[in-house]
């Protein structure tokens, strides 16, 4: 059972910058993509971006794309989400996923775990 827990979110001005991370535990953690999702108040919940379990294949949303990065670290069993140039549509709670598919799918249902989220706020 992987369990996963984010960090790293927070209030930051329009242009700015934060790194979110999201540490698992327990399962087999290099065998999983892993993803970043956000809902906003009302809205459903999207996928940022996703990362296969080799680190070479990426996926983003168009509107994230040349904004945000996401990498992962499988020494340290992370997922981080740089994300730079933050806009105040942004803000919303993100939430990291994992497999168990190998590949950067984008759909919520190829991921079985889920972290409890994290609030990104962007403020104009």
């Amino acid at each position: 059972q992987v369990q996963l827990v984010e960090s790293g979110g927070g209030l930051v001005q329009a242009g700015g910058s934060l790194r979110l991370s999201c540490t698992a535990s327990g399962g087999h953690f290099p065998s999983h993509a892993l993803s970043w999702w956000r809902q906003a108040p009302g809205k459903e919940r999207e996928l940022v971006a996703a990362v296969g379990w080799t680190g070479d294949m990426s996926k983003y949303a168009d509107s994230v794309k040349g904004r945000f990065t996401i990498a992962r670290d499988n020494t340290k069993n992370t997922v981080y989400l740089q994300m730079n140039n933050l806009k105040p549509e942004d803000t919303a709670v993100y939430y990291c996923a994992a497999g168990p598919t190998h590949y950067p799918r984008g759909y919520s249902s190829h991921y079985s775990y889920w972290g409890q989220g994290t609030q990104v706020t962007v403020a104009s």
